[in-house]
């Protein structure tokens, strides 16, 4: 089992980390529900080991698996002619936080539960703001659900008003817009909870993109990046520490050429300056390096780090992964 954290010197806000917001790639869930349930419960005891410690831990996930499946199965239900209502990405969205939540509360119950820690996780079906003139709606590029042929995609251009895109010749995908988080809808909720002492499970996957109206909020098609959700997720909170779990140890330069080179920590305008030099993938690590320089920036003393989840616990002894500061 994984322990995240046992001391945390090298990482330590006025001599105490307490409050950490941790970003969990939805890869590291699995792309099955049955290979989530397995994976969940390793998260779950890492995730203890830290309120076993005193610490608040607020939790955002991504789901690009979970709602590609969800989405995958209705597409193609329509696609044989099935039935089954059409679902619209929102409410996908809110399937795919619903059942990782589920996982993820069950797993950290069960942990709590068997070391005698009282408390209760908990997940939020999470709506976040988007600013309905960003310009992300004008250029979609996000790819969601299965490949289409030509004949296909044009026929569901016509008739649904999707945007489809060739995706390296392996057929036509569906693509949507990746606008800004601008606020998190149940934030006083989450607020409220977390300072109860709950375990929060909460903006999955981004949250479901709404944008406001004069009849309240409306769902929109889009997909929001989880990690500038966390990264505002963890300024409103106040949180002392933004992780972000992904697939590798640490940061790196000159990404998988002969000089690549390991980051051990950035500050705010190093990072600045490898983003202008074209060091991070769109898609991939400047998401992530963009959301944790907007957490650091925004907050007094707030550090942020990147590592891998089997990392974890080496990253906050300051043994490895790549931690952000404002100087």
């Amino acid at each position: 089992m994984i322990n995240l954290l046992t001391h945390t010197a090298k990482f330590e806000v006025n001599g105490i980390v307490k409050r950490i917001v941790l970003a969990l790639g939805g890869n590291a869930l699995g792309h099955t529900p049955q290979e989530q349930l397995a994976l969940v419960k390793k998260t779950a005891g890492a995730i203890a080991d830290l309120v076993e410690d005193g610490y608040e831990i607020v939790i955002g996930h991504g789901n690009g698996p979970q709602i590609g499946a969800v989405q995958l199965a209705m597409d193609f239900a329509a696609a044989h002619g099935a039935k089954t209502p059409y679902m619209p990405l929102p409410e996908c969205g809110a399937m795919s936080q619903g059942y990782i939540g589920y996982h993820l509360q069950q797993a950290i119950a069960f942990q709590l539960q068997s070391r005698g820690i009282a408390g209760h996780a908990v997940s939020v079906i999470t709506q976040v703001a988007v600013d309905k003139n960003d310009r992300a709606f004008q250029t979609p590029a996000k790819p969601i659900g299965m490949f289409y042929t030509r004949q296909e995609a044009q026929r569901m251009e016509k008739e649904q008003g999707f945007v489809f895109m060739e995706d390296a010749g392996r057929g036509y995908r569906r693509v949507v817009a990746s606008p800004e988080p601008v606020s998190i809808v149940e934030l006083p909720v989450i607020k409220q909870l977390v300072d109860l002492k709950n375990i929060v499970i909460t903006v999955g996957g981004g949250g479901i993109p709404v944008i406001e109206t004069e009849h309240g909020y409306r769902g929109i098609a889009a997909v929001i990046d989880k990690d500038k959700s966390c990264a505002r997720l963890a300024r409103d909170l106040k949180a002392d520490m933004l992780m972000i779990l992904t697939a590798v140890e640490k940061v790196c330069i000159h990404y998988k050429r002969e000089n690549q080179q390991e980051l051990d920590s950035m500050t705010v305008p190093q990072a600045k300056a490898y983003i202008e030099q074209g060091h991070f993938a769109p898609g991939s690590m400047l998401p992530k390096v963009e959301a944790c320089l907007s957490f650091v920036e925004q907050t007094a003393n707030g550090v942020a780090v990147i590592t891998s989840l089997d990392c974890a616990k080496e990253a906050l002894l300051g043994k490895t992964g790549t931690k952000i500061t404002k100087a």
